[in-house]
């Protein structure tokens, strides 16, 4: 019997779904999903689904429309992605009938030492400044899933973002609150002001904000292709900008980069094939953590139950001791990731469990070795995309070349400073990387592609959607809606250990009888009022010929379809 059961309370003035859990009691507010035959988009900005439907209906396909859709966002919310950051994607090829993911991360500059960490004093690479920039790998992306599978010319697919750079869009709510905080950080680094501030701050909700520069650059790409920001002026005004500012990412690290197409790697859980990009991204512990949770009955706990959350808390703070071990660049280390999301490993891992105690600390496995927006969408063939961007820490870095239009991302800030590391900074290697795309099939056909951005929410995310979906069978819209928890604290591939067991933050809805159980079980608990992520999904219903999508009600987002 379904533990999910929808009411429906209508009134002259608004339509409210609350799901109700009859396990446990708990209900919460949700909406209804959108559902369209022939195509499908969900962002975490309505102005972006809109364009990636238009692009749709001139003939171009779910790829065309997902580039279309984050060139804009880059534009729209520069809070948490643009083309100064890196890129990864899930996607279904209805011609083919498989997955490819892509890699589209940069590296770390080649002139950049370890050494030269150590010599200054540094226990840390720097969050803002120069030092933490890598090659931003999102063009070359963008390019790359086009060559693969792209229709429309990129000079159609980018001529949204610049016509809206050029005559300006309103600001959204969200974006707007970001973009305060984010500004007013980094307007101490060159050329950030006079790009994002006009008028001497930030744009404030529902006004006209105008980005000339990025028009230009976009302009530049249409015509010039990947080449023109890797080899052409873009990489020249860079690497200017770069030497001026004291920094080592220069023309020759920009010329050298190239994505990679990479096999995405699964788990099966409970029927439903999970699947996730391999390291230097984090999906692998969100396989991780769906294997040790296969073994407990998760419908009977009920949602929202302590007896739930406790097991999820646990899970993942074994999962996240493996990815502080050995998540990193697997062209610099032999990884162990089949063994670390076999079933039988995760077997032992959940022996470590203690069920009425939470645990202070864990070692990770022993095993033998050699701020992000995200989207998807799919076509009238059955072309569906999983693809998630970011600059990192919001805006990025602060590194805002002159007359380019945006910041670049800071995402070498994640690697560990600690020799023997297997995340350790080195020349031309990639960080580790927290910005991961999901997707889900069934019975080898395409089921559900999905993602929840937010830093180390994200595996966390993952799971508990997929658990959502498949153990509380949650609708697509209320997997997303439902409170969530997320665990802060663990050891990170940076460095640090978990000593105290960490914190456990929990959206409010949850039963203070559910509390105080997770309390006396050593649970240190915490609320938060973000940090949650941001969730887009869209499901194929094969039977119905139909897509459902939901979008992130904790954002600015939309769900769109024809």
């Amino acid at each position: 019997m379904k533990k999910l059961i929808t009411l429906l309370f209508i009134s002259a003035f608004a339509v409210q779904l609350m799901a109700v859990d009859r396990v446990t009691g708990r209900e919460f507010a949700t909406r209804s999903e959108v559902i369209a035959q022939y195509g499908m988009a969900a962002t975490s900005q309505p102005l972006a689904t809109q364009v990636a439907l238009d692009i749709l209906k001139k003939g171009g396909n779910a790829i065309d429309a997902a580039i279309a859709a984050n060139a804009v966002l880059g534009l729209m919310e520069p809070t948490g992605n643009g083309m100064g950051g890196d890129l990864f994607a899930i996607v279904w090829s209805a011609k083919d009938q498989k997955l490819y993911g892509l890699n589209a991360s940069g590296r770390s500059p080649k002139s950049l030492s370890l050494d030269y960490f150590k010599k200054n004093g540094y226990e840390s690479i720097p969050a803002f400044g120069p030092l933490p920039v890598s090659v931003p790998g999102c063009v070359d992306g963008w390019f790359e899933l086009h060559g693969k599978m792209g229709k429309l010319d990129m000079k159609e697919i980018l001529q949204p973002a610049i016509d809206y750079a050029r005559n300006g869009f309103p600001v959204s709510e969200l974006i707007a609150y970001y973009m305060q905080g984010g500004t007013k950080r980094l307007k101490k680094y060159p050329n950030v002001a006079d790009v994002f501030m006009p008028n001497g701050r930030a744009p404030q909700k529902g006004e006209i904000f105008k980005n000339p520069a990025l028009a230009n650059t976009f302009e530049k790409i249409a015509k010039g292709g990947r080449d023109e920001f890797y080899k052409g002026s873009i990489a020249k005004t860079i690497d200017k900008f770069f030497k001026e500012q004291g920094g080592f990412l220069s023309y020759e690290d920009m010329a050298a980069h190239y994505s990679e197409w990479v096999e995405p790697i699964s788990t099966n859980y409970r029927g439903y094939d999970v699947w996730e990009l391999p390291p230097n991204g984090q999906g692998t512990a969100a396989l991780q953590i769906l294997n040790i949770m296969e073994g407990y009955d998760v419908e009977a706990m009920g949602f929202g139950s302590a007896e739930y959350i406790h097991y999820f808390t646990e899970a993942k703070k074994l999962a996240f001791e493996d990815r502080a071990k050995f998540y990193a660049d697997p062209a610099f280390n032999d990884l162990p990731i089949n063994e670390l999301i076999s079933k039988e490993y995760a077997a032992k891992r959940r022996a470590l469990i203690n069920d009425k105690r939470a645990g202070k600390t864990y070692d990770p496995g022993k095993i033998e070795t050699g701020n992000t927006i995200y989207l998807t969408v799919a076509d009238k063939d059955g072309n569906m995309i999983s693809l998630i961007q970011s600059n990192y820490r919001g805006m990025g870095s602060g590194m805002c070349p002159p007359s380019l239009g945006f910041i670049l991302q800071d995402r070498g800030e994640m690697f560990s400073l600690e020799e023997g590391h297997l995340n350790v900074f080195e020349p031309g290697k990639r960080p580790f990387h927290t910005i991961i795309p999901a997707f889900i099939t069934k019975d080898g056909k395409p089921y559900i592609s999905f993602g929840l951005m937010g830093g180390s929410m994200q595996p966390q995310g993952h799971a508990q959607m997929v658990i959502n979906l498949i153990d509380f069978k949650m609708s697509l819209q209320e997997a997303g809606d439902a409170p969530r928890m997320r665990h802060g604290g663990a050891s990170q591939p940076t460095g640090g250990k978990m000593t105290d067991g960490g914190i456990l933050y929990l959206e409010s809805g949850i039963h203070w009888d559910e509390l105080q159980k997770l309390m006396q079980m050593g649970h240190k608990i915490q609320w938060d009022l973000g940090g949650y992520g941001g969730y887009q999904a869209i499901l194929w219903d094969e039977e119905k010929g139909v897509y459902f999508g939901a979008s992130e009600s904790r954002k600015d987002g939309q769900a769109a379809g024809y």
